[in-house]
């Protein structure tokens, strides 16, 4: 119980630094963001910050590996004899938003959000994390289809579900005008799932 509640504000601490790093890098632009602002943003000191950290760049780029984790974790909780593409696309579009959000971003935030992408450390930190992100999905589709981590078809799927969540996040930031993410993504996994547009 003791070791649960710490793991619970673990997840907490590292999910407040990683949501101020990405705020204050697309209020300000990453150039101008200091370990010491995300940390004071979150109530921390710049050593706890640097306890789950070692950049603003993992930082923000932590969120992104975690939904696939969590998209992982919410796959293995489907029921089993439910298709396996509808658990994929009901596991993704959890964490991706869904088709009932009508309300687009604000276009301030898409702006930045644009901006800091392009920033080369950035990308080259989620190139870092992409082998990480794509074997959390592939274990989680292994288990659901009675396979193991060595066998290629999950991987391949993990792979092409990384694929078409980047890509619908692409086409998010990019939209003039605004539009919501989530029927994006459920577009682009239409692609995945029909194998045509």
């Amino acid at each position: 119980m003791v070791s649960g509640l710490r793991e619970s504000k673990k997840r907490a601490t590292r999910e407040a630094l990683s949501w101020e790093a990405l705020r204050l890098a697309v209020e300000r632009g990453i150039e101008n963001v200091l370990v010491e602002d995300i940390a004071t943003a979150a109530g921390v000191s710049p050593r706890t910050f640097n306890n789950y950290f070692s950049s603003k760049y993992e930082a923000i780029v932590w969120r992104e590996l975690d939904r696939m984790v969590r998209i992982g974790d919410i796959l293995r909780e489907r029921p089993p004899d439910e298709p396996f593409w509808d658990s994929i696309e009901h596991a993704v579009l959890a964490i991706y938003g869904n088709d009932n959000e009508t309300t687009p971003p604000d276009k301030t935030w898409t702006d930045g959000v644009r901006e800091l992408i392009s920033a080369p450390l950035l990308t080259a930190e989620y190139l870092k994390a992409d082998a990480a992100m794509t074997r959390a999905l592939a274990e989680a589709i292994a288990e659901r289809l009675g396979m193991t981590e060595q066998d290629m078809y999950p991987r391949v799927i993990a792979g092409s579900v990384g694929a078409a969540c980047s890509a619908a996040q692409e086409q998010w930031v990019n939209a003039d005008p605004v539009v919501p993410l989530g029927p994006l993504v459920r577009q682009a996994l239409g692609y995945l799932k029909r194998g045509e547009p």
